[in-house]
């Protein structure tokens, strides 16, 4: 089939080419073929001269020897191919055909790989002279062929009717650009040719074959390409003319540089075996419908087709009482008479196809005109030429006869789905249902509440289910929201959906059916008593808690159950709780845990809500406070609000509330398990040697609670206390004590944790000053959330004696008892001597100390081996001064001596020598002297200290002059008044006299003696 559009390609190729001079012309290249397919090259020759037919050679020049004709065919000369064509050539694999005197067509029947190259055709001269061209070459490309065309072999059986859906699956790997077009065959054996059923051409275009032209237009034949390389053919309703065996054909095309497409590969799939049993074509008419209907409900005829294996084109008609009402033809348009039509454009009758075999006539509310006899006729239809419906048979239903249902007595019963006792808040859900044959009722409900006996209307449904509610029942207020619903015919649920106390009392259901054919309905009646519990009726509230003494740091476990006969309702509850702290009179809000799950926190701090759990489910909450601290002691309660679950939409208040009892809480320290390792023992080092002196912790609290470690020391002295070496606090931070604050205290004392359980403390360059007796206190601290460390017990450690190896240097200092009386306000002088101050190499340093009786001991100053002064405390340096008068003496004075100064004097002599490379001074050796004891007299009283004893002396001195200026003041006041008065006798005076000499006749003024001398 392929070979004619190629041929033809061909010739109008060759036709193409002007006359001339001789000129010969290929098909133009290169040319890519499949391996295993035929090839067909063309040439002409055109401008010759001599005979008409003209000879044609053909010859190849191959890729691996492109200089080195090989020659193939001849048409003039049959000795002309070489040994390698030579059998192909016999075999008529390669041939050439001629299409012309002047053109013919070189054939390949199957190419092969070696068969690429360039291909000449010459034509021997004919023309007497040379005159133009006399060969031509072209290039030819054998490539692989991987065009695959694949389809599960099978056999299938259909009915008449039934669709068909077949893939196949073709796909193509070359290299070159090709297009692939598929195509769908049936053959149906008897020596006929395939038919051909639809194909995709390389240009993208269904065409269908000519047996399936008209199929293909309607839809029923369809081919669908999925995806990259799947087909997929598709026959709407079957026709025994499509038995036989079908399979699809891949066809691979390229394009030739003369813009011709060429089929170069072609495969067909296994074939699928088709089989169809033909449809029976006759069938009978069934009618079914209820014997009788009630008035007002809906009535429902089917007519059903029996019998044909297939669903052909059917109409339905419908006949009333032996009269056509309806008619619904097999293309779906529909056909009613007047009256019918006139009810089903108001919306009571309805006629439709149910399926391909079921008509439907629906009357949604029958009445006594409906009665009668039905009958339905089906006739199987087909399509003519023209599109007009022909008719092929007819069968109809026998009469089915329909009667009205008279009305019957009926009963109402009335029932709830829950109980008739139910809790505030709660649904109520109440079931009135009525019996007797099937019918249009309209409902109501009404409420007699408690102690009433006014009923009121709740809610009410009519026939078409309109619905009404009672004033009360409209809105969620005093009662709860109410519903009505039909769940059947018969049966009508009331639902009020939160309940109320008042809810409480008779409720009574009122059943009323209409009759067509009665001026007044029908009527039932039936009632039920109803209780509603309030919940705060039953509601109880406790607190408790497993352990009401709690450790400090442990967990504060409070647990508040609420105890009610509803627990089964899963009721939503807010609790809160209070906190009163001890030795308070005000309880606080410590956390509120909402209904809806929210947490709303009291004023406390944020630390004391990190360290709070609360959990909280139906009927029981939970308090976890960790990590108690002190001000968690205190009285707890809790109080419970119960909600209406349908009613916290509308933010409805608590239905209920109550408070537990107080429970008090009570935080103590736990009882401390501290315990020090006790044995003492003795150390004996040589001087300017380490040592180190171990802690060791028995046993502890569990925990691993913080630990402080304080070091004593106790000096060779008779009457020596302990001192603080360290401490090495909770925190671990090293606190030095007063007489170890210096530097060179600090570098030579220092701590070390070596373990959990052991401590160490390390004396670098032990010395004589440094013997004595060692010991520790281990205290075990509780560090609160807050903050606070609270000490839970301390521990002492046994004692570690150090003692130096004797070197053979000995300092002796003077035993003498001596006793001294020193006057209050005067000085005193203490001297220390040494037996023996033998050895230049050797520095000392003295060390007094005071102590009176009942009180302990004190350095008062230090005269260090270098002279330099050390004094115990800053205030003594201007009473006390510390020199050496002689190699052996050693004198303290106490300049203005008081009171307080007496009491028994010491001192300790300390002898230095030098130690190691470079030199260090180390002590060697040390002694106290005798305890010398001063006595202080008071001293004689003086003037000043007389008048300073004397209370009344000093009170003469200070009062006495203070009153004498109050009298001056006073005199002075007096004086100056009186002056002030007499000034103004004398100016009253005055002007009297004038007044006189005004009112008399003298001429002068009259003054007297008295006045003048007054005056002066």
């Amino acid at each position: 089939m392929a070979h004619i559009p190629r041929v033809a390609s061909l010739f109008l190729f060759l036709t193409k080419l002007s006359a001339g001079q001789r000129e010969v012309t290929v098909q133009k290249g290169p040319l890519f073929r499949a391996e295993g397919y035929p090839v067909s090259i063309g040439c002409n020759v055109t401008g010759h001269r001599g005979p008409s037919e003209q000879h044609f050679q053909w010859s190849v020049y191959l890729p691996t020897a492109p200089a080195l004709e090989i020659q193939i065919v001849s048409t003039k000369d049959a000795g002309f191919t070489y040994a390698a064509y030579a059998q192909r050539v016999q075999s008529r694999d390669i041939y050439v055909e001629r299409l012309q005197g002047n053109s013919a067509l070189l054939h390949i029947s199957k190419l092969q790989v070696k068969d690429s190259g360039e291909y000449e055709c010459h034509t021997p001269n004919t023309d007497g002279k040379y005159y133009g061209s006399y060969s031509a070459k072209t290039t030819l490309t054998v490539i692989p062929d991987t065009l695959s065309a694949t389809m599960s072999p099978q056999t299938l059986s259909k009915e008449e009717g039934e669709p068909l859906e077949l893939t196949c699956e073709a796909a193509k790997a070359t290299a070159q650009h090709t297009h692939l077009s598929v195509a769908w065959y049936l053959l149906q054996g008897g020596g006929r040719p395939a038919t051909k059923i639809i194909s995709l051409s390389k240009d993208f275009m269904l065409l269908p074959g000519p047996s399936y032209t008209e199929r293909f237009a309607r839809g029923a034949v369809r081919l669908d390409k999925l995806g990259a390389a799947t087909f997929r053919l598709s026959i709407g309703n079957l026709q025994p003319s499509d038995q036989g065996q079908l399979f699809c054909e891949a066809t691979e095309w390229i394009q030739d540089p003369d813009e011709t497409w060429t089929s170069i590969a072609k495969k067909q799939t296994d074939p699928t075996t088709l089989r169809i049993q033909p449809a029976v074509r006759d069938f009978q008419v069934n009618l079914t419908a209820e014997s009788t209907f009630t008035e007002g409900q809906p009535l429902e005829l089917v007519c059903l087709v029996l019998g044909s294996g297939r669903d052909p084109p059917l109409q339905g008609v419908w006949f009333f009482n032996g009269r056509e009402v309806a008619r619904l033809d097999a293309g779906g348009v529909l056909g009613l008479k007047e009256d019918y039509s006139e009810r089903a454009s108001q919306g009571q009758l309805q006629v439709s196809k149910l399926s391909p075999k079921a008509f439907s006539l629906k009357i949604f509310a029958a009445g006594p005109e409906d009665e009668g006899a039905y009958r339905c006729a089906v006739a199987e239809m087909t399509r003519a030429q023209m599109g007009s419906w022909q008719l092929l048979q007819r069968k109809q239903s026998p009469d089915s006869h329909v009667h009205l249902r008279k009305p019957a007595a009926r009963s109402v019963a009335v029932s709830t789905q829950n109980k008739q006792a139910v809790w505030e808040g709660e649904a109520l859900t109440l079931l009135c249902k009525a019996d007797g044959a099937e019918s249009l009722l309209s409902v109501s409900w009404w409420h007699v509440p408690q102690g009433q006996t006014q009923p009121e209307f709740v809610a009410g449904m009519e026939q078409d289910g309109t619905m009404q509610l009672g004033a009360s029942y409209g809105t969620p207020t005093n009662h709860g929201h109410a519903r009505l619903e039909k769940m059947d015919w018969a049966t009508f649920r009331l639902e009020i959906t939160s309940t109320t106390v008042t809810d409480s009392g008779t409720y009574e259901c009122r059943v009323f059916e209409r009759i067509r054919s009665q001026a007044r309905g029908l009527s039932w009646t039936q009632k039920m008593s109803i209780t509603v519990k309030s919940l705060a009726s039953s509601l109880q509230v406790s607190l408790m808690s497993r352990q009401p003494q709690v450790k400090l740091t442990n967990t504060v476990d409070l647990t508040c159950i609420v105890g009610a006969g509803y627990s089964d309702l899963q009721v939503p509850l807010t609790v809160t709780w209070q906190f009163q702290p001890a030795g308070s009179q005000v309880s606080h809000q410590l956390i509120r845990v909402t209904h809806n799950g929210t947490i709303e926190w009291g004023e406390f701090p944020s630390q004391f809500q990190r360290r709070t759990k609360i959990s909280q489910s139906s009927f029981r909450s939970q308090l976890l406070i960790h990590d108690a601290t002190e001000e968690e002691a205190g009285v707890y309660q809790c109080k419970v609000e119960v909600y209406d679950r349908n009613s916290l939409p509308m933010n409805g208040p608590a239905r209920a509330s109550a408070n537990s009892h107080p429970l008090r809480i009570v935080i103590s320290l736990p009882e401390s398990k501290l315990t020090v390792h006790s044995s003492s023992q003795v150390q004996e080092l040589a001087i300017n040697s380490n040592a180190a002196v171990e802690c060791s912790i028995v046993s502890r609290t569990t925990g691993h609670l913080p630990l402080a470690v304080i070091w004593y020391f106790s000096p060779v002295s008779s009457n020596a206390s302990w001192l603080r070496i360290l401490e090495v606090d909770q925190t671990n931070v090293v606190k030095y004590g007063d007489e170890f604050h210096t530097p060179r205290r600090k570098q030579k004392f220092h701590t070390e944790k070596v373990s959990p359980d052991m401590f160490q403390l390390h004396i670098l360059n032990v010395e004589d000053s440094d013997q004595g007796k060692y010991r520790c206190a281990v205290q075990e601290w509780l560090l609160s959330a807050n903050g606070t460390g609270y000490k839970l017990g301390e521990e002492t450690s046994g004692v570690t004696e150090l003692k130096l190896r004797p070197t053979g240097t000995k300092v002796r200092v003077s035993k003498v008892h001596w006793t001294e009386n020193a006057t209050e306000h005067g000085e005193a002088a203490m001297h220390c001597s040494l037996e023996s101050a033998d050895g230049s190499a050797s520095l000392f340093s003295v060390t007094w100390y005071w102590a009176r009786e009942h009180s302990g001991s004190k350095m008062l100053v230090h005269l260090q081996h270098d002279g330099l002064l050390e004094y115990g405390e800053e205030r003594l340096r201007r009473r006390l001064h510390c020199h050496r008068s002689s190699p052996a003496d050693f004198v303290l004075k106490l300049h203005g001596v008081e009171m307080e100064d007496a009491g028994e004097y010491w001192c300790r002599v300390v002898e230095w020598q030098l130690h190691g490379t470079p030199g260090k001074w180390v002590s060697q050796a040390s002694d106290e002297s005798q305890h010398m004891v001063l006595t202080v007299l008071p001293s004689e009283p003086s003037f000043h200290s007389r008048i300073c004893s004397s209370a009344s002396l000093i009170y003469f001195l200070f009062i006495c002059p203070f009153l004498v200026f109050l009298l001056l003041v006073s005199a002075l006041c007096l004086y100056w008044k009186a002056r002030k008065l007499s000034a103004l006798r004398r100016t009253s005076q005055r002007e009297k006299a004038l007044w006189m000499d005004l009112k008399g006749a003298g001429d002068g003024p009259a003054t007297t003696r008295e006045e003048q001398e007054e005056d002066s």
